[in-house]
């Protein structure tokens, strides 16, 4: 009989704590909450928040532990750590900016904040994929879960539509992405990361049809999560018929554990084959950054150019992985912190127009605001200009970095596309900013004393934006240290990505 071991239950169990507590509040608030009315749903929020808060500080708890758990299906690591920080981050922050946004839209709120922590939960198993098959548990968690926040404004026939392509399309995407897991467990023999990675550094099944053919639908499937040219369609009709904050929601957290999953998957684990996959990412980098671009050029309606936007920023983080190195992985990962906290911010200010349920996302309502409410207007500009890429805020930090990764890789061209993607990105941006500054008319924003949780989020997100681009050197070397802890390196001081 084998005797009883703390040690072995430890070493099982607590890595998984967060997921854990995440997984139970989702339970716990939805159970609560069917005996809430909806516009008193404000106490399921506070309780979301605080699960959260305590799946952050276990979380936290678990850096430095470079290890896996339950047969290396998960990884404990600082990558995951990095990832799952943020994740849990986003998801408080959305939950914060909703609180009386669900109440005014009549948005059911058990099932609201309910469905934003399985989003989460499905958002942190991603981000810890030791195989194949849970980073698509965790795809098919988080997908489901956005799938019904996108169509949850019942009211709103675009937020229907929103749901319906959505759904289709991604559970087509993710018909690829389980195929191909299906073909690289054929040639190689494991699902397993670990096993792979070493399988085809020996030299095992590297010319293999279908392993590469594995690779391509891998790639479509993360393709279309990442929202990357020609994936995109489903991209503008779903943020724009969304509720706000699940398009803020859809624009950060999926982009992330997309982007976890994605890199755990090819720069940390395919490396030995990055020459048959890394041109098919320049190709689509340069048509992201391209298309993202120039069609947010004539949007009229905010949340559909700051989707196009998202279809840019996916684009440039790409130039990233194509360069398969791992100063470049490092950099990809800051520029994500740093659009993250930038699109909440954005995305914030959308929110704050939006009264009673009627939305004012035209850009034209964006007239005049500075006059109105120029704490408001200036917000938005420090947001839109991060984007653009002005010094020092964070954007142009993160896009300093992945385009020196870049050209120490030898992607020249790659980078001249996306300073050319940038200058015209700069057009749309400013054209906002313009309309907020110099321009009449407009709508007249709703008090924001009544909603301090999306005054902290826009506050909290200015100050980020600006600290992270001003203080740089913390958080790119946490970014290093988290990628090169998935590679199995030892920790690299961010000057070195200097060039």
């Amino acid at each position: 009989m084998t005797p009883f071991s703390l040690t072995a239950i430890d070493f099982q169990w607590l890595p998984i704590l967060p997921l854990i507590t995440i997984a139970i509040a989702a339970i716990v608030v939805l159970l609560v909450g069917v005996r809430v009315p909806d516009d008193e749903s404000d106490g399921l929020g506070w309780l979301a928040i605080a699960s959260l808060a305590i799946a952050f500080v276990l979380t936290l708890a678990m850096s430095g532990q470079n290890t896996t758990a339950f047969a290396g299906s998960l990884a404990i690591d600082d990558f995951a750590v990095f990832f799952e920080l943020a994740i849990l981050f986003v998801a408080a922050v959305i939950v914060l900016m909703s609180l009386n946004y669900a109440d005014d839209v009549r948005l059911p709120g058990a099932e609201y904040y309910s469905l934003i922590l399985f989003a989460a939960l499905g958002m942190m198993l991603m981000a810890a994929a030791g195989d194949l098959i849970i980073i698509f548990l965790g795809l098919e968690t988080m997908s489901i879960a956005i799938y019904v926040l996108a169509g949850l404004k019942r009211t709103d026939p675009r937020s229907g539509e929103a749901a319906i392509k959505y759904f289709l399309l991604g559970a087509f995407s993710t018909g690829f992405l389980l195929y191909g897991i299906a073909l690289i467990y054929g040639a190689v023999g494991t699902i397993k990361l670990e096993p792979i990675r070493a399988a085809l550094d020996h030299g095992i099944a590297l010319r293999s049809p279908i392993l590469l053919l594995g690779i391509a639908m891998m790639l479509i499937g993360f393709g279309f999560k990442i929202a990357a040219v020609p994936f995109h369609m489903w991209t503008p009709d779903a943020y724009e018929g969304a509720p706000t904050p699940i398009t803020a929601y859809m624009a950060t957290g999926v982009k992330l554990a997309a982007f976890a999953g994605f890199l755990r998957v090819f720069p940390l684990h395919l490396g030995a084959v990055s020459a048959d996959w890394s041109w098919v990412l320049w190709v689509i980098a340069a048509l992201t950054m391209t298309v993202g671009n120039v069609v947010a050029l004539v949007q009229t309606n905010i949340k559909r150019m700051l989707a196009y936007s998202a279809i840019a920023h996916a684009g440039y983080l790409l130039v990233a992985m194509a360069a398969a190195a791992p100063l470049a992985g490092a950099a990809m990962l800051y520029y994500l912190v740093g659009y993250v906290v930038a699109n909440l911010g954005a995305f914030g200010v959308v929110i704050a127009l939006e009264r009673r349920g009627e939305s004012h996302d035209l850009i034209e309502d964006y007239r005049g605001l500075a006059q109105r409410e120029p704490a408001m207007a200036a917000a938005m500009a420090i947001f839109l200009l991060s984007f653009t890429g002005v010094p020092p805020l964070v954007g142009f930090v993160g896009k300093f970095y992945v385009f020196s990764g870049a050209l120490q890789s030898g992607l020249v061209w790659l980078v001249v596309i996306a300073v050319l993607n940038a200058v015209i990105a700069a057009y749309y941006y400013i054209a906002v900013i313009v309309a907020m500054y110099m321009e009449e008319g407009g709508v007249q924003v709703a008090s924001m004393t009544l909603r301090p949780g999306l005054t902290a989020t826009i506050m909290l997100a200015v100050v980020a934006t600006v600290l992270i681009g001003i203080y740089p050197s913390p958080y790119m070397t946490a970014a290093t240290t988290a990628f090169n802890s998935a590679l199995g390196l030892g920790p690299v001081h961010a000057a070195s990505l200097l060039p």
